[in-house]
């Protein structure tokens, strides 16, 4: 690849900060997405932001210069939105986010203790590309709900027709830029679908400084969470951060891969620890926890400079609008409806890597191969609607979670049940 900047080339300040821009634009769009699972008041929602744009920050800077020592990009992990909304919606009325997050904490602590030694070696074997594949599906599928509460909120009839025309125009839309669009432009297609929203959204309905006024104006304090335990919870969580330790391993090894990078594997040690670490401070705080994003590489791609300095201001950046908390209360005040706009395009993205990744790996030849993929994501679904007060509050976590059923029905398909019949088959 033709490159300006290599990895460890360091841009004279000027150029540094412009290439850092991008970065940063991009990191503001990733950690918005996540915002709308922050609860309470309009104040306590812009103190959890002050808190996810803080971490997201530090983990950056500390990633690119000590971790992965690569440019990539952090932000919240998609599979622990999942985590955290069926968590929240399998306790109902009775919510308790000191549970969710000590959850958070512990698969933080698991992730860190996997990346030691060479442990990550031997689960790579275990995650075949078909398990992969499925869980890449899964965290679209099982987001789907949430998208669609999102751009359709329960008792906003009023505000329906937004949704639908913004969905039906936004999405060929941006499809049409992403294929026409290239180097910076393509890159900033996210943040400037969120802008063109809310203008949109504002325009018609107003309200943007009431919003803004409610979010500056109003008290309340979020207080780091208790250690509680739930351990069917706990378990639930685990399925989570297999799909994240896959995510992260993939980020680093597939940008490491791109620009040809020294020691990849201690790389990729080095960054799944800080991940985990990242995780438990995350849980500590209360808030979302971080992964490494596997959008890197395009941007790197288009704009030609792949030195990891340029990704340290943008970090710094994230961590001082940590300290400004009417710049948070802007970017709380996104409307949903936009939010869940972009989560289904973003969603349609990565369905669109796992079936490339079927293509390329060839990992679906024969019909067995194919069920393989397919039972995991019917199973989901179903487990993702059915009603909470069918299953035992022990087990809800864990069974009401359609994104763990599927996870363990991959697993059981691939290693056990039809993984013997392929074999029998081939003799």
């Amino acid at each position: 690849m033709d490159l300006r900047y290599r990895l460890d080339d360091r841009p004279k300040m000027g150029i540094l900060l412009m290439y850092s821009l991008q970065w940063f634009v991009l990191a503001v769009a990733v950690v918005i997405t996540s915002l709308f699972i922050a609860v309470g008041s309009p104040a306590e929602r812009v103190l959890y932001a002050q808190k996810v744009f803080a971490l997201m920050g530090v983990a950056t800077v500390v990633q690119a210069l000590w971790g992965h020592r690569m440019p990539l990009v952090v932000g919240p992990a998609s599979v622990l939105l999942v985590g955290i909304i069926t968590a929240m919606a399998a306790q109902g009325d009775a919510l308790n986010t000191n549970k969710i997050y000590t959850s958070v904490l512990i698969g933080g602590a698991a992730v860190t203790l996997l990346s030691a030694g060479r442990a990550i070696e031997y689960l790579q074997r275990i995650f075949t590309p078909r398990i992969v594949v499925v869980i890449l599906m899964l965290i679209a599928f099982t987001l789907g709900p949430t998208i669609k509460n999102l751009i359709f909120p329960a008792g906003g009839e009023v505000r329906y027709a937004f949704g639908l025309w913004f969905t039906l125009l936004g999405i060929p839309t941006m499809a049409f830029a992403a294929n026409k669009l290239r180097g910076v432009a393509k890159s900033l297609l996210i943040p400037a679908a969120l802008c063109v929203g809310c203008v949109a959204y504002y325009l018609i309905y107003g309200g943007f400084g009431d919003a803004l006024a409610k979010s500056a104006s109003s008290e309340g304090a979020l207080l780091l969470p208790r250690l509680e335990l739930d351990w069917s919870m706990i378990a639930a969580f685990m399925f989570c951060y297999i799909a994240l330790l896959i995510n992260d391993i993939s980020s680093v090894q597939s940008l490491g891969a791109m620009l040809g990078a020294d020691g990849l594997q201690k790389r990729c040690r080095r960054g799944v620890g800080l991940t985990g670490l990242f995780n438990m401070v995350a849980g500590g705080m209360g808030i979302i926890g971080p992964v490494n994003y596997s959008m890197s590489p395009g941007v790197i791609a288009s704009s030609g400079c792949a030195s990891r300095y340029a990704i340290v201001p943008a970090g710094v950046a994230l961590v001082l609008c940590a300290f400004v908390p009417d710049v948070l209360a802007v970017m709380t005040s996104i409307p949903n409806t936009v939010i869940g706009v972009i989560l289904l395009y973003l969603m349609g993205t990565q369905l669109a890597a796992s079936l490339s990744m079927i293509a390329n790996s060839q990992s679906a030849k024969t019909f067995e191969e194919c069920l393989i993929l397919g039972l995991p994501i019917m199973v989901a679904l179903v487990f993702g609607i059915i009603p909470m007060s069918a299953i035992p509050a022990i087990l809800r976590p864990i069974v009401g979670n359609g994104f763990v059923m599927g996870v363990i029905t991959v697993m059981l398909l691939e290693h056990l049940i039809l993984r013997q019949r392929a074999k029998k088959d081939q003799k």
